[in-house]
């Protein structure tokens, strides 16, 4: 392997202490600890050295290693070239199928040749037992030192985290002479990142981070044939996860710092900022934190690489910061956003409170044509730490002729404005969000407005008069005389130019539909949360749902007669048609209720897509059913590699699904096998309720419904809050009817199990049925055969019985366990005929 390919190109960083020139301490840190390089007098011959961090066993059999330069007189890193061997056996099944579709192993292990390391820990003084001296310790640190100074930029920021602590307290002290160089022996902050050569697959990644909510990962960055590049994790997770299965349960935190969202809360935003079109805007952003942890010396927040920071002030004092874009191959960057580092003067104390000041500003708006803007930067054009409830306040000044549109209430701007007097023909908007929500945004456009109402709820849609630079022209048609017909001459042949679809002109009818959305799930699940809804047009093919704020796509905007013009494909358009009704149904899942990780995002996207199918059902089951089989066909339509989505893994790998060998895997997964487990969720109460006979004179349907009925008690309960997958499942098995008690239990653990956490798309077929006459009733028997699954998947299948020409009769629900089931059942006296799901309620195999 050539050293260019380990030398990855690696991205710069801005720090800064208010505007100062001059380095401040942690920034020297943080540049020392990103440009470490090898000592060429700490070089030696290693043999049978081993490395174990929690499951990962890390052997240096024969070799080279020279450990690097130190940091605040510690030993931080270190290169080897050798033969090494590295042993990780993930917890869980969900993660050792996860290894296994990416390394053809449930276990990685996997030789090497080269390897470096990164810790913040006395793993050089593990070593020490191991190592010999060497004749060519300067041969070798020159061999390897540009790679291994490109490198340690990789893991800068998470060692600065640790390294942060021993930084000097006080205004005064400057640099890093003199620092208190204590070691920090006992501290349960270590981390091990590995990046390793290994003889079959290449680069790849290692990590151990105590801080992480999931302190083991491996993955690799890998090219797909588009040519883009993804980076694939392997495996993730907790090394305190319990083994057995139905004990297990999701990490409750994630990200660099240890309870990311946790031990700081960010309780207040106060945002004011100045947009200029096209490009611009400029921001003043307090926010008012509260911290929980003892002795922590650095804030993580993200931001956008494309703002500079001015300044950042803690309490109105000036405090050192460090703006970072996210590296490829860290954990940083599969958190997928830039980050700002905030160094605090001294260490944090439980329940101190903060004010923090960020002075920034930048070019994160583009100008996509016909009175368009795109705010590039949605999720990070304000300092942020992830997705958590906060009270947002937001000031915006913004030139004549734009309309602007943000998250939370209008409300009259004070007298005390910072609207400049050199422009008085500049607006000045203020919104305030009426509650908690979990982040804040704006739209900016040459808008025309329609309102509705739901109720007291004012819903209002921005549009302008025509689409962006890049949408699709419908094809211009060609009319020419049948033969026979009497014309002019000069008539023969009629053109006919398309007309420009106009997203305002169709604004009223979407907003009503929005209207009546909001009408529909709050009948069902509460009251609307905010006083109004805004429905914003946006270009692109991507819509989001924000609290009180709708991107929504020029396409959600076509009428029937455009789409066809268009001549878009119809099985997308029956999607488009949705669109509405779903980023609506975000204001209760998403919104109102968030979710606890990454592995249970996939609820917001189910739910709210479920939700705008339940409406489409009732008006058009056909247009329902259609969609339905869509996602199920999506799942089992080859790529281009010949593999099938549904392999890409369960729905709690959330953004882990995106990789290189799925890049479609996203989608199919989280919104097709995503709605289809909510459906099947559904059908599978609603089905048991009837079948138990105190229920069976009952009628259910609409807000009675059970389904609805737990999602009700869902959302009392969550509300401001963020939800697990296990947590909404504990919900719906509360009152869960006999017949889906498997075992006996009162328990949908073999729902989650088996369903939420796997990947099978079964094949459901009958076998020797047989019909014993018992007086007025028949006693029908026979074998469920469930094929193409798992050995210990368990389904819940609906039976029915066909009476002559008539609607199949509901016989009762039966566990499907394994290849092959055995049931019995009481039938009307002349049903002959045996019929598994019917309706189409299972997650099976297109057939």
């Amino acid at each position: 392997m050539s050293l260019t390919l380990w030398a990855l190109p690696l991205l710069g960083a801005t720090a800064g202490t208010d505007g100062a020139s001059s380095s401040g301490p942690a920034e020297a840190l943080y540049l020392q600890l990103g440009r470490v390089g090898l000592d060429p007098t700490r070089v030696y011959r290693v043999r049978g050295a081993a490395i174990d961090r929690a499951a990962i066993h890390m052997t240096l059999e024969d070799g080279t290693i020279a450990f690097t330069q130190d940091v605040m007189g510690r030993i931080t890193g270190a290169f080897f070239e050798g033969d090494g061997e590295i042993l990780l056996a993930p917890r869980g099944e969900v993660e050792r199928r996860s290894m296994s579709l990416f390394t053809g192993m449930a276990i990685l292990e996997e030789r090497f040749s080269t390897a470096y390391l990164r810790f913040n820990d006395e793993t050089a003084a593990e070593l020490r037992p191991d190592l010999r001296a060497t004749d060519d310790g300067a041969e070798f640190a020159t061999k390897w030192g540009d790679t291994a100074r490109n490198l340690a930029q990789l893991d800068a920021m998470r060692m600065l985290v640790t390294f942060s602590r021993l930084l000097p307290v006080g205004k005064n002290s400057q640099g890093l002479d003199g620092i208190d160089r204590t070691s920090l022996a006992g501290s349960s902050d270590r981390i091990l990142h590995a990046r390793l050569l290994g003889t079959k697959r290449g680069i790849f990644d290692v990590y151990f981070d105590s801080m992480a909510g999931e302190q083991v990962q491996a993955g690799q960055a890998r090219a797909a044939e588009s040519g883009s590049t993804y980076y694939d994790v392997w495996t993730a997770f907790s090394s305190e996860q319990p083994l057995n299965r139905a004990e297990q349960s999701v990490p409750k935190t994630e990200g660099i710092e240890k309870g990311h969202g946790d031990w700081v809360a960010v309780h207040r935003y106060v945002i004011a900022t100045a947009v200029e079109p096209p490009k611009k805007i400029h921001a003043d952003a307090r926010l008012q934190l509260e911290v929980s942890q003892e002795g922590a010396r650095m804030l993580v927040f993200e931001l956008s690489r494309f703002l500079q920071i001015e300044r950042v002030q803690m309490d109105g004092q000036a405090v050192e910061f460090i703006h970072n874009p996210a590296m490829e191959g860290t954990q940083l960057s599969r958190r997928g956003n830039d980050l700002v580092a905030v160094v605090l003067p001294e260490p944090t104390r439980a329940g101190q409170k903060i004010e923090l000041q960020f002075v920034y500003g930048g070019e994160v708006l583009a100008e996509a044509g016909g009175g368009l803007l795109y705010v590039g930067a949605r999720g990070t054009w304000y300092p942020n730490r992830g997705m958590s409830m906060a009270d947002f306040d937001l000031q915006f000044h913004y030139p004549p002729g734009w309309t602007l549109v943000a998250t939370g209430k209008p409300e009259p701007v004070g007298m005390n404005s910072s609207s400049s007097a050199n422009d008085p023909g500049e607006q000045a908007m203020r919104w305030v969000s009426e509650r908690p929500i979990p982040l804040a945004g704006f739209n900016l456009g040459k808008y025309k407005v329609a309102t509705a109402k739901a109720g007291d709820v004012i819903v209002e849609t921005y549009a302008t008069s025509g689409v962006e630079r890049d949408f699709p022209s419908a094809p211009i048609q060609i009319m020419r005389p049948t033969p026979g017909d009497v014309v002019p001459k000069h008539a023969r042949v009629q053109v006919i130019a398309p007309v420009s679809p106009s997203p305002a002109r169709n604004a009223l009818p979407l907003a009503e539909r929005a209207a009546r959305a909001i009408e529909y799930y709050a009948e069902r699940f509460g009251p609307y949360p905010y006083s109004r809804l805004a429905l914003t047009q946006m270009p692109g093919h991507e819509s989001q749902g924000w609290p009180g704020l709708v991107f929504l796509s020029s396409y959600a905007f076509l009428n029937e007669g455009e789409r066809t013009d268009l001549r878009l494909d119809p099985s997308r358009t029956a999607f488009v048609e949705q669109i509405p009704a779903h980023e609506t149904a975000h204001q209760w899942w998403g919104d109102l209720i968030g979710w606890s990780t990454y592995r249970d995002q996939w609820l917001s996207e189910g739910l709210a897509n479920y939700c705008a199918l339940m409406m489409l059902q009732e008006k058009n089951p056909a247009g329902f059913r259609e969609i339905m089989e869509k996602y199920r066909r999506d799942l089992v339509e080859q790529n281009k590699d010949g593999a099938l989505p549904k392999d890409a893994g369960p729905v709690t790998l959330g953004v882990r699904l995106l990789s290189s060998h799925f890049p479609e895997g996203y989608e199919a997964i989280t919104y097709g096998r995503g709605t289809w487990l909510i459906h099947m969720l559904r059908t599978m109460l609603q089905d048991a309720w009837l079948q138990d006979a105190r229920m069976k004179s009952r009628k259910i349907s609409g807000a009675d419904e059970p389904f609805v009925r737990a999602l009700r008690k869902v959302r009392e309960r969550y509300q401001g809050k963020a939800i697990s997958t296990r947590e909404l499942i504990a919900v719906f098995a509360e009152d869960l009817p006999p017949a889906l008690r498997y075992e006996g239990k009162d328990s949908l653990d073999w729902f989650m199990d088996g369903w939420i956490n796997g990947t099978d798309l079964p094949k459901l077929e009958l076998k020797a049925v047989k019909f014993t006459a018992k007086g007025t009733s028949t006693i029908v028997s026979g074998t469920i055969v469930q094929k193409d699954a798992s050995a210990d998947l368990v389904t819940s299948v609906p039976v029915y019985a066909v009476i002559g020409g008539k609607r199949p009769v509901f016989l009762g629900r039966v566990f499907a366990d394994g290849e092959e089931t055995t049931f019995h059942l009481t039938a009307p006296v002349d049903g002959r005929k045996i019929v598994l799901d019917p309706n189409g309620t299972i997650l099976t195999s297109p057939k």
